[in-house]
């Protein structure tokens, strides 16, 4: 792919050797003893990284421009909601969240968020045509703020439907701003699981890594339902198929957690159609149904100090 993906290659490796925190290490979620006690021990995260793509390599001029941008445009700090949106999400709850449009006109498609009207639509309804490129699009609010707190709450949690795949679609995370040109999971605090190859992705320009094995989930078709959650206890961000919970994909990101304000992504490529549920209709996943999951649920009152991870644990940054 020439020297850019070579000089790529070669620096994800000096990373996987040197840094502490960055996309290439993540907490064992074995050694986590959860709210209250130790805090997890670092250590690199176990799958094989690839170094390339098993269907898909963006350009070389893509990655580094996607590089580029992160470095020209430092991580938003956590912030406050305006009183008119938390006032909003206190009258129609998970229904004030939607999908933002993207800037890029790589994006072809529409983006029809969620009618607080009685009767209206109450999930995002996304399709692109088949000249769209890589394109990521981000929630318009945070589904883990800051600056809020998560006082009797487990975690957040989103669905996507799939209801057609004629390129690519990955689920996950970002903060803010993140190049619209690159998938989720490839650059700077963006967590992915692209659904073509079925690799995760945490700051890895690369190939991924695998995620789960070919007997629990092989492909992807129309309606399957890829859920995406954040555990508070221990940082863990986790996938869902069809309402069942897939191992943690990645444990120890976001912390500590009042440094980051973090957005639901859905990235896309060629011709999908999804449907976003941020919790307005019934989830697969039972558990994400409960109100220590909901979404809204995390947005209440301010937090009073740090707890006890985020006293203990390193930045991730």
């Amino acid at each position: 792919m020439g020297f850019l993906k070579d000089l790529k290659g070669k620096f994800k490796e000096f990373q996987a050797e040197h840094s502490q925190g960055r996309g290439s290490e993540y907490v064992d979620a074995s050694s986590s003893s959860g709210v209250g006690g130790a805090p997890p021990e670092w250590t690199a995260a176990p799958e094989l990284s690839h170094r390339w793509g098993k269907w898909n390599e963006a350009p070389d001029e893509e990655y580094q421009a996607g590089e580029d941008f992160c470095n020209e445009n430092p991580t938003i700090a956590p912030r406050i909601l305006p009183s008119h949106v938390v006032d909003r999400i206190n009258s129609i709850g998970c229904k004030a969240w939607g999908i933002q449009y993207p800037t890029t006109p790589r994006f072809s498609g529409q983006i029809r968020n969620t009618d607080e009207a009685k009767g209206g639509p109450a999930v995002v309804t996304i399709t692109t045509s088949e000249n769209c490129k890589d394109t990521s699009l981000l929630s318009d609010l945070p589904i883990l703020a800051g600056l809020y707190d998560i006082h009797g709450k487990q975690g957040v949690y989103y669905e996507v439907l799939i209801q057609k795949m004629g390129g690519v679609i990955a689920v996950g995370t970002a903060c803010r701003p993140y190049p619209e040109w690159r998938m989720p999971g490839w650059n700077r605090l963006s967590a992915g699981f692209h659904l073509d190859d079925l690799r995760k992705f945490f700051e890895d320009p690369d190939g991924g890594r695998d995620y789960v094995d070919s007997n629990t989930l092989s492909r992807i078709s129309a309606g399957d339902t890829i859920g995406c959650g954040y555990e508070f206890a221990t940082g863990s961000i986790f996938y869902t198929y069809n309402g069942l919970r897939l191992p943690s994909a990645f444990t120890g990101v976001y912390l500590p957690r009042p440094q980051y304000d973090v957005f639901a992504a859905i990235g896309v490529s060629g011709e999908c159609e999804v449907q976003f549920n941020f919790g307005a209709e019934v989830f697969r996943w039972k558990e994400g149904n409960e109100w220590a999951w909901r979404v809204e649920g995390h947005v209440g009152r301010l937090t009073g100090g740090p707890g006890p991870y985020d006293e203990e644990l390193p930045a991730y940054s």
